[in-house]
């Protein structure tokens, strides 16, 4: 059964206000244990978590809006909305791990000066454990929801809980081999966090990636714009087919137009009907595209390519 606008809206709503709760939940728990178990990289992972809440309260905003239908201010409707939050979900995991990498580097500089660093506590390592259970669960129910609905905004919320589960490994070994061989290793606890502020950048890429291309108007992959080719070339009455353009919409959507030769002495309520045949075919057989628009034009070509006199 297809899927409604507003039952979307609810499953993404309801997903996100899990999320929102568990990583409340989260923060508060990383930060006590960071701060009372002498972890700076708990510290950081509880930051990383404490962000999510930022990007869930973005989705919840967003949703509203981008499920709406066009109006006559927005003849494409307000999918482009849904990139807007993932970009802005990626700008914030972006300042995030520069922070992160920048308080790591100023500590293992302090290190090296000679300071001393607090060797964790078993708190820092079960709430490391935890992390790591609780939102690598909430990645895989986040992204079921965005493929059900195709929404890149959800997929992007869904990396930053990969993204949080995985940057909570690195804590739990540094954590645990400090812990388990002494102050000695208390380097460890830097290093985690600039392989956590790392791995924050790899999601960033990966989240951002589609909403530029969307915000930016990039084309479809060539093999969309060839499947559109080989559609309008299996009608008859078409002779030549030029000038195919793409245009994404957001969502997982987009619009097409091209140019078709036909006939010069075909009567325009027949041109018209062709137009519309083609439109039904394109549309049926291209996942992901909305509209499409069919430009006319008489051909002033012979079968054998040369311009007729």
């Amino acid at each position: 059964m297809t899927e409604t606008p507003q039952d979307t809206v609810r499953a993404v709503r309801r997903i996100t206000w899990i999320g929102l709760a568990l990583n409340l939940l989260l923060s508060a728990v990383k930060f006590a244990a960071g701060h009372f178990g002498h972890s700076r990289v708990l510290v950081a992972d509880a930051l990383h978590s404490l962000s999510d809440l930022v990007t869930d309260a973005a989705i919840l905003i967003g949703s509203r809006y981008w499920g709406r239908p066009a109006d006559k201010s927005h003849p494409n409707g307000h999918r482009k909305i849904e990139s807007l939050v993932a970009l802005i979900i990626g700008m914030i995991l972006l300042l995030l791990a520069i922070g992160l990498i920048r308080d790591a580097v100023v500590a293992l500089y302090e290190l090296l000066e000679g300071k001393k660093i607090p060797v964790p506590g078993n708190s820092a390592l079960l709430a490391a454990l935890f992390s790591i259970i609780v939102k690598e669960a909430l990645y895989r129910a986040t992204m079921r929801v965005a493929q059900r609905v195709n929404s890149s905004a959800i997929a992007a919320n869904a990396a930053h809980h990969r993204s949080d589960a995985l940057s909570s490994i690195p804590a739990l070994f540094s954590v645990g081999i400090t812990i388990v061989f002494g102050g000695k290793w208390s380097f460890l606890d830097p290093v985690g966090t600039v392989i956590v502020g790392c791995l924050i950048l790899s999601s960033v890429y990966q989240i951002l990636r589609e909403p530029l291309h969307t915000l930016l108007d990039q084309g479809e992959t060539e093999e969309i714009v060839d499947r559109i080719e080989r559609i309008a070339e299996q009608v008859p009455e078409i002779h030549r087919i030029h000038d195919i353009r793409t245009r994404p919409l957001g969502g997982g959507h987009f619009a097409a137009d091209l140019r078709i030769h036909v006939d010069p002495g075909m009567p325009v309520l027949t041109a018209h009907a062709l137009s519309h045949r083609l439109m039904v075919l394109i549309t049926h057989q291209v996942h992901g595209i909305v509209d499409v628009v069919v430009h006319i034009e008489p051909d002033d070509m012979t079968p054998d390519g040369k311009p007729k006199i």
